[in-house]
């Protein structure tokens, strides 16, 4: 019986492990610095998030949208942060569930390029936690049950013979 779960398990994980590309819902944002923010987003797969809803919030106030637009057909949006205002602006990008959120440090110490997304560790670790999760599910699944106690009869009791 073992034997019988460990190949379909064994061939489950190959599978998961050797797979090259994963397509989820991720997406990412990479900036540029001029006078202007230049944000470009794509999909995971490299595809442009065209038609994504851009919205900008300022180091001032990061719960109140600052500006809000739309990608264009390459994924870009362009926007020109406001200079009395240093610090960190959030810019959030969306579309069909797809999405990603980049931190831009405007002021001293600026940079001049960036992204988002996960690190090679990240992916790793998270890809790790998935053929961990399917190893203890299919574990969980082919353990034997333990066997129920029988029930003593009660004292006094006879079995009576037909």
């Amino acid at each position: 019986m073992k034997r019988k779960l460990l190949v379909p398990l064994f061939a489950l994980l190959l599978a998961v492990g050797t797979t090259a590309t994963a397509f989820a819902h991720g997406a990412r944002v990479a900036y540029t610095i001029n006078m202007t923010v230049e944000i470009q987003a794509t999909y995971d797969t490299g595809e442009p998030l065209a038609g994504g809803q851009v919205t900008v919030y300022a180091p001032d106030d990061p719960s109140t949208p600052w500006l809000t637009g739309v990608c264009d057909e390459e994924g870009r949006f362009t926007f020109t942060p406001d200079p009395s205002l240093p610090g960190t602006w959030d810019v959030q990008v969306r579309q069909s569930g797809h999405g990603d959120i980049v931190h831009i440090p405007i002021g001293e110490g600026m940079a001049v390029t960036g992204g988002g997304g996960f690190t090679t560790l990240q992916i790793v670790l998270m890809g790790a936690c998935v053929v961990w999760g399917f190893a203890g599910t299919a574990l969980f699944f082919a353990r034997k049950p333990a066997p129920s106690p029988r029930p003593e009869p009660a004292e006094g009791y006879r079995k009576e013979s037909a």
